[in-house]
């Protein structure tokens, strides 16, 4: 009886082993080819993002990025529907590591007034570390009247971006760090000056600038003190 159940035991597992052998062998082309249009749909980006960054938007077309990547122009609308959804793609790629980069500064420290310096810094940072990805959202992005309802999307990285940036000024108001209590109006500002001297300093390389990180730390520390309490 022993035997017989161990045998039994036995089959059930070689079944259950063949089952997932063969299940592998379908899945492994299948996430072959996800990873490879991953792939593609990333060096799609790239490529935009460069030739929007150059050429500007408007004189770019999806024919033009076909030919840089060496693909014909039916591959692109395989992955995104128009020019306009290729920059929104690459605008929520800008977006989402600049969210993660400020997330992860906001709970370095305990300290509301230091986490939202961090947060600052971390945002002129990351525009001068790809300046391609912060021209095409900031700077050469096309006005499309998209209205305010384009910016306050719910789950969009922008958005995220924002929050991130007004839950630090909020948590300075709330613990008595600023004297400015209009959330809203301190966050823009902050915003202001960090694309300021972002956007200059990308656009205008070429000026006599004062030391690069002297004159970040100086503006975000303006920007502090004029709100402190």
């Amino acid at each position: 009886m022993k035997n017989l159940l161990t045998q039994d035991e036995d089959v059930v597992y070689l079944t259950v082993l063949s089952d997932m052998t063969t299940l592998n062998a379908i899945r492994g082309p299948k996430q072959r080819r996800e990873r490879e249009k991953e792939a593609l749909r990333q060096v799609i980006l790239d490529a935009a993002r460069e030739l929007f960054a150059k050429e500007g938007y408007e004189n770019v077309s999806m024919r033009r990025i076909a030919e840089k990547i060496e693909y014909s122009p039916t591959t692109i609308y395989l992955y995104f529907e128009d020019k306009a959804s290729l920059l929104f793609a690459i605008c929520e790629e800008t977006f989402a590591k600049l969210a993660k980069r400020m997330a992860t500064l906001a709970k370095a420290s305990d300290d509301p007034v230091e986490s939202l310096r961090r947060g600052c810094r971390a945002y002129v940072d990351f525009g001068l570390k790809y300046p391609n990805h912060y021209r095409i959202t900031f700077i050469n992005h096309p006005d499309l009247h998209l209205g305010a309802e384009h910016y306050l999307r719910k789950g969009s990285m922008g958005l995220k971006c924002y929050e991130t940036l007004r839950a630090g000024v909020a948590e300075c108001i709330r613990q008595k760090r600023f004297r400015v209590e209009d959330v809203e109006a301190v966050t823009q500002t902050f915003w202001a000056g960090g694309h300021g001297i972002t956007s200059l300093l990308i656009t205008k390389p070429d000026f006599p600038w004062a030391n690069k990180d002297k004159l970040i730390d100086l503006m975000i520390d303006v920007y502090i003190k004029g709100f402190e309490a």
